[in-house]
């Protein structure tokens, strides 16, 4: 049996403003012409924390198995949010302290029906 579970925080619609704020920083530190591009850089170095923090709902699909992930005990997540102004679905490798450590798949979605969607039929 799936589990769906809503994240409800103190920060309404904080995916978009961790971008916001990341920019902000970004344009404070390099200027206005440099922010943005260096924002993508970011954006795609740390996508899988990006994409985690951004998730709005989760359904746990089950425990990960590699033989080369040296006793590390990993749970595959479905999960879906919005990045960017951008909704997605994703599939994460979670450990047990809720720390996210890679995705096998991602795919954007044309809205938050799409993207929920998604996430409740992953695998």
């Amino acid at each position: 049996m799936g589990m769906v579970q809503h994240i409800e925080t103190a920060f309404s619609g904080r995916n978009d403003s961790a971008v916001s704020a990341l920019v902000a920083g970004l344009e404070r530190e390099f200027g206005r012409g440099a922010a943005k591009g260096l924002a993508r850089h970011f954006l795609e170095a740390e996508e899988v924390d990006f994409r985690w923090d951004a998730r709005s709902e989760e359904r746990w699909l089950g425990i990960y198995e590699d033989p080369d992930s040296a006793g590390l005990e990993l749970d595959r997540i479905a999960i879906c949010g919005c990045l960017d102004g951008s909704w997605f679905t994703a599939i994460m490798l979670v450990d047990g302290e809720g720390k996210a450590h890679g995705m096998t798949g991602c795919r954007v979605a044309w809205d938050r029906t799409e993207a929920r969607e998604g996430m409740l039929h992953g695998r």
